[in-house]
């Protein structure tokens, strides 16, 4: 059982230790670690989640492209190239940067090689998909493709369907779905297309999926937008609707999945949505899964002040242990 005052830190490997040594080595400026970890990687969702992580790293240096130059016919380096590329493209359209549009136009063209280059791979066309938000007016004829349910808008399902066919449920396409879904409605938009598509992909998933904590994402998205750290707003998770919502996340994902699969994001989402709730001993079960593995969002929306996210996380997590060693059994 986890102690309550061990202290939370954020680390992007989480529990994978492979994957950490090799963020290491990369900050170093080294890539022949990444290569063989990716080598080794044999399931499609640890490549999926492992690539996105070396990619965020690697964005603000030059390492992946000396790998691509020493072994331009390697599937691996192509992938991370595109990876790079797209986390370059995106990083520019937060920070409104004159040189998106031209980050963007070299990111989709590095993902089409990789996809020509890796035909089995998904990841090619997640990072199509993760593109298509900096496309929010739909103008490119493969962000309005029409949709598998009439109830859902026009988008990149195209693009979707193609991740698809090559990783099933993959947990990463679905999260840029939904993030083109929210640029398409813009920042104060409302936010009725993102909980459709959420429940639709979570209603459509199997057992064990990471679909199912989708609609959390969006619950956290509706508070974020209404400004949070108020205390009315906090009704909105005890809401029975909210407090069946992570009920149902507990079931049909976090019972049915294997720990080491489990994202650490989705268990933070998770916890944090047990714990809103009310359901204290359930979600140190959670607590207990995530460890010290802290990640800002959810818990940073809760609190004013800048870094808060570990106090909130903490103080959550201390309250739900408690509930535990008051009730003299484990969660």
């Amino acid at each position: 059982m986890a102690r309550d005052g061990a202290r939370p830190t954020y680390d992007p490997a989480g529990h994978d230790n492979a994957l950490r040594g090799a963020l290491q080595d990369l900050r170093t400026g080294r890539w022949m670690a990444m290569r063989t970890l990716l080598a080794d990687t044999t399931s499609w969702w640890q490549w999926t989640q492992r690539t996105q992580i070396l990619a965020a790293a690697a964005a603000g240096t030059d390492v992946v492209r000396t790998w691509l130059a020493e072994e331009p016919y390697s599937g691996a380096a192509a992938v991370m190239h595109a990876r790079v590329g797209v986390e370059r493209a995106l990083r520019a359209r937060r920070e409104q940067h004159r040189r998106t549009r031209e980050l963007w136009i070299e990111a989709w063209r590095a993902a089409r090689a990789a996809a020509d280059l890796c035909p089995q791979d998904p990841v090619p066309w997640v990072c199509l998909l993760a593109l298509a938000q900096l496309d929010p007016e739909q103008r490119w004829e493969e962000h309005r493709e029409p949709p598998p349910d009439p109830m859902l808008p026009p988008g990149p399902w195209g693009l979707l369907a193609q991740t698809g066919k090559r990783d099933a449920y993959n947990r990463e396409a679905h999260h840029r779905m939904l993030q083109f879904l929210y640029a398409r409605g813009g920042s104060s938009g409302r936010l009725a297309e993102p909980s459709g598509y959420a429940q639709w992909a979570a209603g459509t998933a199997p057992p064990g999926s990471a679909l199912h904590v989708l609609p959390l994402y969006v619950r956290v998205e509706r508070y974020r937008r209404a400004s949070g750290h108020d205390a009315a707003l906090d009704l909105h998770w005890v809401a029975e609707d909210a407090a069946r919502e992570a009920r149902r996340v507990l079931h049909t994902w976090f019972e049915q999945t294997h720990r080491a699969e489990r994202s650490l994001l989705d268990l933070n989402h998770l916890a944090h949505a047990l714990w809103g709730s009310l359901q204290f001993r359930d979600a140190a079960r959670v607590f207990e899964a995530i460890g010290p593995y802290v990640t800002p969002p959810p818990w940073m929306y809760r609190t004013r002040n800048r870094g808060g996210a570990v106090q909130v996380f903490r103080q959550a997590r201390a309250r739900c242990l408690a509930a535990v060693k008051d009730s003299g059994t484990e969660p």
